[in-house]
């Protein structure tokens, strides 16, 4: 279904729910540039460490998997019959069933379950995948959560993350936000959902500058941290422990 959700003024702050859910993967389409790029960088790396150090059956998490994208490509990536454990955590009970959905639809063994993965233990993992969803997590849970995700990977496993992000020089920032919102009518959204979809946002998806969430990865103890792909305010960081 199109994204039509932000051509009238929500009755209720934004969230995950049905409605969201039901347009989800034409809103990430259309909102997020290059987001089948980025996503496929990812499932390129997490693949080749779960080739690497999880020969005996890998475990990856997707943490907001939302409705599965990531892990339905990652399992059309990997050989058939793979002993790997795929596992998608969100709290959105929407955006689970339509991923459980696709899964069952495609013939794939996946888990997805609903929970709030600041929650959710993560153990022995070859990778954990966080597309587009640390930027929800409220500023005072953050650090914990990296470092829980940390702790969570084996020795040589991954870290992959995309995020929106800022930039500290203001004059920069305001201009890398108009390029967006440009972006945004190229895709065909009006002025007015533009307008609309950021007062609805505002206090409820906080970017980080790349700087700052350099920083608080290499904190939690990842060594090697890389930026894989970057679009003006959007980029996808791999971090390594070692």
């Amino acid at each position: 279904m199109k994204d039509e959700i932000f051509l009238t003024p929500p009755l209720k702050q934004f969230e995950f729910d049905e409605g969201v859910a039901s347009v989800f993967d034409d809103m990430v389409a259309r909102s997020i540039p290059f987001y089948a790029q980025s996503l496929g960088l990812s499932v390129d790396f997490v693949k080749n460490c779960l080739e690497k150090i999880g020969q005996n059956g890998g475990v990856v998490y997707d943490l907001g998997c939302s409705t599965g994208t990531f892990l339905l490509e990652l399992s059309n990536r990997l050989e058939k019959g793979h002993q790997h454990s795929l596992i998608g955590i969100d709290n959105s009970s929407a955006m689970i069933e339509r991923a459980k959905l696709k899964a069952k639809t495609y013939g794939k063994e996946i888990d997805f379950v609903c929970r709030d993965f600041l929650d959710f233990h993560i153990d022995k993992a070859c990778a954990v995948v966080a597309n587009y969803t640390i930027q929800f997590v409220r500023p005072i849970n953050r650090t914990s959560l990296i470092d829980r995700i940390f702790k969570g990977i084996i020795e040589g496993g991954i870290f992959v993350m995309s995020e929106k992000m800022s930039s500290p020089d203001k004059v920069l920032d305001r201009e890398m936000i108009q390029r967006y919102y440009d972006y945004k009518k190229e895709q065909g959204y009006t002025q007015n959902e533009i307008t609309i979809k950021r007062e609805a946002l505002e206090n409820v998806l906080v970017p980080y500058s790349l700087e700052e969430n350099i920083e608080i990865l290499k904190n939690a103890g990842f060594k090697s941290v890389e930026v894989l792909f970057k679009w003006i305010n959007f980029a996808t960081i791999i971090a390594r422990k070692s």
